[in-house]
């Protein structure tokens, strides 16, 4: 998710591209750069960190011409460097690129460009396409042809923007499948583009939008928009009437909102070229696995805070049931002071968002004192529990700006799901048949998010029935169980209701006596092995005059006699369940707290990364 800035016409592009980056940097704060053609050449300036360092960077060192493109980067390949940052310019200097996504095939593009003779400058899979528009170029095409032959290589998600000194009237936009949007606004005598209508919107509200497998050809006096495959489509102007600020959070109302939907775009990312999907493996090279360190481990402790502690006991199910290896679950504030047995066969896997959780930090710490191997799953690419850390899982997850983490923990419910195949194929506990099957269902996910976010409006017809609550009960079993304390977590987040949640097997054993028609219980009944285990635990909770609200898998004609009212679920492979049950609870939650009038995306005394004990 990186922001995207282009502008062709009678003006000086610097500022404009600058004051568009600024509006995008919510997309990605790791670097940043930009482009211009300046008297018939291509000035390059990028910097690393925030967008303010390549401001500065640019008034010690101006440049101005009427063309050009800009970033700012959410680093995936590549540290968040000056040499990483976009634009990336080609050998020759003739062509220079900016780009959102991921090039899954980017390593064997490489190799085969490298055969070529060309020498790279980046870390970055960006880099080859780039080297591939040139390629084309030195066969005597012009720039959009040579830019779809390029694009035609490409597997995965990608918005891409470009220009070249030899044709210096135009840029070129593309947007390949789902990895963001590519806006084109239009003014007079003068034509912008975009990853998000913020950018460009104090500069024109006629605004056109790509649809995947299009690309553009803008030059200032207009634009043409054609197929991939170089045949013109009809792409009509738009009148936009969002103020700016609104504008950020597209057609959503909140931040929050908006992420909840990302989720099928961040897990397509978190799945993208990590998976071998023809020989069945599972690759995480920045963890940094051998068969020596993987044979040696003899526990992993998972240290994470909030939600990312419930996305870890998640991970100690998969882990112990794939992997076959011993997972402890520390809240990470407490590790460090109960003397833990950690030694150097013991893996610390520490869990955080920002990857500056202070709590985090500090575990990982006294895992290092101890002689432990840490990994780390982090969202923030160059964050401090990255450094720290021996090996990193990256969450792909993509700026998350509501409080209340959404994408950032359906995300490295994958990554641990990723990891406990990946363990249990380097030991050598998993056959090669389950090993396929298992990594096989990931292909699933990101569609059954997107069959659980269709069904918002009728999530949103069970909050209007819990909105005056005052307390309410999640139970569950298995690994759904964390997702009854996730569940119960966004709805204390967001709507100040107080929600506890239960293992439901401990229901009997005193919280049971909570209990009446004035006390809500939200139960989780997918079909799952733990499934008729809940099913008489929501039996339990009615024979006492609760309101039932059960999740449920689609065709399950048990519970509806059962439950008062239903969350419908596709059909899911049980470990990979707890993505499909979290997101109507998302759902839920954000809705019960829109209808109380909650300040949903910073709610109360709540801050996005706790970087203080």
């Amino acid at each position: 998710m990186c922001g995207i800035v282009g502008y062709v016409g009678g003006r000086d592009a610097t500022p404009i591209i600058l004051g568009g980056l600024k509006r995008l940097e919510y997309r990605g704060y790791d670097s940043a750069g930009l482009a211009v053609l300046e008297d018939g050449r291509i000035e390059l300036r990028r910097n690393a960190g925030k967008l303010e360092r390549l401001v500065s960077l640019v008034e010690a060192e101006p440049l101005h011409g009427n063309i050009g493109i800009g970033h700012t980067r959410w680093a995936t390949h590549g540290e968040p460097n000056a040499t990483n940052a976009h634009p990336h310019l080609g050998a020759t200097g003739e062509v220079v690129l900016v780009h959102n996504g991921i090039v899954e095939n980017y390593a064997s593009l490489k190799d085969e460009l490298a055969a070529e003779g060309v020498s790279f400058r980046s870390e970055t899979d960006t880099e080859v396409i780039v080297h591939l528009v040139e390629r084309y170029l030195a066969l005597g095409l012009t720039l959009p042809e040579a830019s779809r032959k390029a694009i035609a290589h490409l597997k995965g998600a990608h918005g891409i923007v470009l220009l070249s000194s030899n044709e210096p009237d135009k840029i070129i936009a593309a947007r390949v499948g789902n990895a963001g949007g590519v806006v084109i606004g239009q003014g007079e005598g003068e034509m912008f583009v975009a990853s998000d209508i913020p950018a460009i919107l104090e500069h024109t509200r006629q605004m056109a939008f790509l649809d995947a497998g299009q690309m553009a050809i803008i030059r200032r006096d207009g634009f043409r928009v054609e197929t991939l495959q170089g045949q013109g489509v009809k792409c009509d102007l738009q009148q936009v009437s969002w103020d700016p600020v609104s504008a950020e959070k597209g057609a959503y109302d909140h931040f929050m909102l908006k992420e909840i939907h990302e989720q099928v775009r961040s897990l397509t990312d978190t799945i993208g070229g990590r998976v071998d999907f023809e020989s069945g493996r599972i690759l995480l090279p920045g963890l940094n696995l051998t068969p020596e360190l993987a044979a040696s481990i003899r526990k992993i402790v998972i240290v994470a805070c909030g939600t990312a502690a419930y996305a870890g006991m998640v991970g100690k199910i998969l882990i112990e049931s794939i992997a076959r290896i011993p997972v402890e679950v520390d809240i990470a504030s407490e590790f460090r002071y109960r003397d833990p047995l950690v030694d150097e066969n013991t893996v610390v896997l520490a869990i955080s968002q920002s990857g500056e959780t202070a709590d985090t930090l500090a575990a990982i710490e006294e895992g290092h004192r101890r002689g432990a191997t840490i990994w780390s799953i982090v969202n923030v690419i160059g964050s401090q529990a990255m450094r720290a850390s021996d090996g990193t899982i990256t969450m792909q997850a993509g700026p998350e700006i509501g409080v209340a983490s959404t994408k950032a923990f359906t995300a490295p419910l994958v990554d641990l799901y990723m990891l406990a195949v990946l363990l249990g194929d380097v030991r050598g506990t998993l056959e090669a048949g389950e090993r396929r099957r298992l990594v096989e269902d990931l292909r699933l996910v990101p569609d059954l998010a997107g069959r659980c976010l269709d069904r918002g409006p009728a999530v949103g017809e069970v909050a209007r029935v819990l909105k005056d609550t005052v307390h309410c009960l999640y139970i569950g079993r298995g690994v759904n169980m964390p997702i009854a304390y996730e569940g119960a977590l966004k709805l204390k987040e967001i709507s100040y209701i107080h929600a506890e949640a239960y293992p439901a097997g401990e229901m009997k054993h005193g919280p049971i006596a909570l209990i009446d028609d004035t006390m809500p219980v939200v139960a989780l009944a997918p079909r799952d092995p733990w499934y008729e285990k809940m099913r008489s635990q929501i039996e339990q909770a009615k024979a006492r005059s609760a309101v039932v609200i059960a999740l449920a898998t689609d065709g399950d004609e048990s519970l509806p006699s059962l439950a008062d009212h239903i969350l419908w679920v596709p059909e899911t492979p049980w470990r990979l369940s707890p993505v499909t049950s979290i997101i109507p609870l998302q759902l839920l939650a954000y809705h019960i707290a829109v209808l109380r009038g909650t300040d949903v995306d910073q709610p109360r005394n709540l801050a996005k990364s706790v970087t203080v004990e």
